[in-house]
């Protein structure tokens, strides 16, 4: 059982990534567009010779983004229907496709919007290529301790729902999520590589592009594994422990 979960979650990251990719094309692209016009301009007026590209910018934007981001939704996929697997049946009496919602949104609240709202995405010409070993391990430290937050409001949650009914468990699992985020929030170093000059509102839209491609890929991805898995689930003869 757990195998024909793990192919269609796989599946469904596959799909979920396409449209995550779409996203990226029409909100995305414009921004990276203009960040790599403003890099530009400033090499210019500082008398640096361009970098030679490797790979054309329309092979980036196109098939080379398609493949990574195909390549990443099939690995979050497969990530996702193992995690569905062992809390399926052990986290309550819920739906496939209502687990697979709230699977989706506790993913996407732990390993994006908790680490963006420290570390949000920067485009081309944002952060100091000297520091990008630094700000890569913070961030995903920050995905680390997210996931740890989240897995500790859990299990508090549950423990004071025992004695606090569904609801108040509930509360004080949040909570201490909050608290403990908020602790991270603290704690973690702050990186502000911004260039003084370099336009807001392109720094901006390209966050929310960023983050809306997330949402429609964590969102697509519950839905989609939630049907296939409510539709393997649902059959006879499926004996599911």
């Amino acid at each position: 059982m757990a195998g024909r979960l793990l192919l269609r979650g796989m599946l469904a990251g596959i799909l979920a990534a396409c449209l995550a990719f779409l996203f990226a094309r029409v909100f995305g692209e414009p921004q990276v567009n203009l960040a790599i016009a403003f890099e530009s301009a400033m090499d210019a007026a500082a008398g640096e010779a361009p970098e030679p590209e490797l790979v054309s910018r329309g092979v980036q934007a196109s098939f080379g983004m398609l493949t990574a981001a195909i390549m990443y939704g099939a690995a979050y996929g497969g990530l996702f229907s193992l995690v569905f697997a062992a809390a399926y049946g052990r986290l309550g009496r819920f739906s496939p496709r209502m687990l697979a919602l709230l699977l989706a949104g506790a993913g996407f609240l732990a390993v994006v919007l908790v680490p963006d709202l420290k570390y949000p995405a920067n485009p081309p010409a944002v952060g100091q290529p000297e520091t990008i070993g630094m700000r890569t391990i913070t961030y995903f430290e920050m995905i680390i301790f997210s996931l740890c937050a989240l897995t500790l409001a859990v299990l508090a949650g549950r423990q004071c729902a025992r004695r606090l009914g569904n609801w108040g468990g509930s509360l004080c699992g949040a909570a201490l999520f909050v608290v403990l985020v908020a602790l991270l929030q603290v704690v973690l170093p702050d990186i502000n590589e911004v260039p003084d000059n370099f336009p807001a509102i392109v720094l901006w839209r390209f966050r929310e592009a960023a983050l809306g491609m997330q949402l429609v890929l964590w969102g697509s991805l519950g839905l989609l594994f939630g049907v296939m898995a409510d539709r393997l689930l649902a059959r006879p003869s499926v004996r599911y422990g």
